[in-house]
């Protein structure tokens, strides 16, 4: 961690220099270690060719109504922009249409499109969605990719999102303004196409403070019947249209994966395959805060990066019966890159995979007594958990901040929309564990504070390693994992 969270790394950021150090850095504990390189061409690298994009300047946004009046929105109060990657300038101007949270999910009777004429127009939808939903699904129809397709298929021809008091309280406005150009990124495919899983131009993210302006008079109302359970908003035909203006830096950048392999001891079972993934990539430099424009990543992901390699020297050359694939991969934090292109073009046979555990961002600042792994009442991956950790007194407990969406925000998602059962493993909320989750998220989560000045406990990593240790050790050693009967996201992936 103390390497990996250094000032020489500058933050570890995809497709820079200082990443490419840490990855070298990384394979070289695996080599040391005793792992077999199992990248592209006999090493441990797997090559990710990268489309990178971001905001060239603040953009341009304009309301206007039908009688020839208009309303500038403010760049930094009223609306955010980010990155278009596929056309350094792109202009619109066409009518709005408000969906509510834009939710379409059949199989509870909801379509907040019903009755809305959205075709070649702009749909404004509430970010996140519904409260009823159970956790995993909630995190997968509140996820911008689910969301922009929904609009798409309805229609629509550009996406504004609008932010709720929830996603204020979780994601203040002001954060997101300060690190508007970053970049973001794509991998790219064999033909030399960037992929894109929807080509529906995201327009803007506009405030609380902005949705006065968008949606009206009632906008109080609407904003807190979005916090109600139910959630639901009637969308209705804004008297506004947007004339928005974006420009985009666009160019192609190289980064890469590491992966290492611990040959299974079974001659049957050790052609499949548990991978344990970890993101080695942070988020670099950005405008200070305090002085400091580092954002060293420390326990965004230096930590689960340092547990995954101390899981595989904790195996010791005594290998389980599947063999143990480890993936320490790049670009998370640009929309879990790196995962999905290893998840798309594995180094070992796809059909193989028999389950993904990840691990991001534990917090190691107390001495946890319980962790939570998001999905694991999805698949038997989930009393594989629970039997491991109940061997150290560890008790496995449920999502506690639904709110968060963390199910489809980390890289083990990559590997379920590919319909390979996965959980993402985290530290708990007991003894302790809420406050000091909430203070890191609210002080020092990518921002240049979390670094290695903050309390970390390194006996509790390495408690969490050896917890990780046992998880992997028993799904490598049991039954191969598989999805529940009827799962929602068995239903949605498992046919890939």
């Amino acid at each position: 961690m103390a390497y990996l969270a250094s000032d020489r790394l500058k933050g570890r950021e995809a497709g820079t220099p200082e990443y490419d150090m840490a990855a070298r850095y990384v394979a070289g504990q695996m080599k040391q270690i005793g792992l077999v390189p199992k990248g592209d061409h006999g090493g441990y690298f797997q090559h990710v060719p990268l489309l990178a994009y971001r905001a060239k300047d603040q953009g341009v946004m304009v309301l206007h109504d039908k009688a020839g009046r208009t309303l500038a929105l403010v760049f930094g109060a009223d609306y955010v922009v980010s990155g278009y990657g596929q056309a350094a300038v792109l202009k619109m101007d066409a009518p709005l249409v408000f969906v509510g949270y834009g939710l379409v999910a059949p199989e509870h009777g909801r379509n907040d499109y019903a009755g809305l004429d959205v075709k070649g127009k702009i749909v404004v939808a509430l970010a996140g969605a519904p409260k009823f939903l159970q956790s995993e699904e909630r995190a997968y129809y509140r996820s911008a990719r689910i969301k922009v397709a929904a609009a798409k298929a309805a229609g629509a021809v550009g996406f504004v999102s609008v932010g709720t008091l929830t996603g204020e309280r979780l994601y203040p406005f002001a954060n997101i303004v300060r690190q508007y150009q970053s970049w973001g990124m794509t991998w790219v495919k064999p033909d030399g196409a960037p992929f894109f899983a929807a080509k529906l131009p995201g327009l803007a993210g506009i405030s609380v403070t902005g949705a006065h302006k968008l949606l009206g008079a009632d906008t109080d109302k609407i904003l807190a019947a979005a916090e109600t359970k139910e959630g639901v908003v009637k969308g209705f035909a804004l008297p506004w249209s947007l004339k928005a203006e974006l420009h985009s830096e666009i160019k192609k950048v190289e980064s890469e994966n590491i992966v290492g392999l611990l040959p299974g001891s079974d001659p049957r079972l050790k052609n499949e395959y548990v991978v344990l993934s970890a993101h080695l990539d942070h988020i670099g430099i950005t405008p200070p805060v305090n002085g400091d424009s580092i954002n060293n990543g420390a326990l965004d992901n230096a930590s689960g990066v340092a547990t995954t390699l101390e899981v595989a020297r904790l195996f010791g050359g005594h290998a389980p019966r599947r063999s143990v694939l480890f993936l320490i991969d790049t670009a998370e934090e640009k929309g879990l890159i790196g995962a999905e292109y290893f998840a798309h073009n594995p180094t070992v046979p796809r059909a193989a995979i028999a389950a993904d555990v990840d691990l991001d961002m534990p917090i190691l600042t107390y001495d946890f007594t319980d962790v939570t792994a998001y999905g694991a009442d999805r698949s038997s991956i989930g009393p594989s958990v629970r039997r491991a950790a109940a061997t150290m007194n560890v008790a496995l407990s449920p999502d506690p901040e639904p709110d968060e969406g963390i199910f489809t925000r980390s890289d083990h998602y990559r590997f379920v929309e590919q319909g390979v059962p996965a959980v993402f493993l985290a530290t708990g909320f007991a003894n302790g564990g809420e406050a000091a989750t909430r203070f890191f998220m609210k002080t020092n989560y990518h921002k240049p504070s979390d670094d290695l000045s903050q309390p970390i406990r390194y006996d509790v990593g390495a408690k969490f390693a050896r917890l990780n240790y046992a998880i992997t050790r028993e799904l490598a050693d049991g039954t191969r994992p598989s999805w529940n009967k009827g799962d929602f996201f068995a239903a949605k992936f498992a046919g890939k």
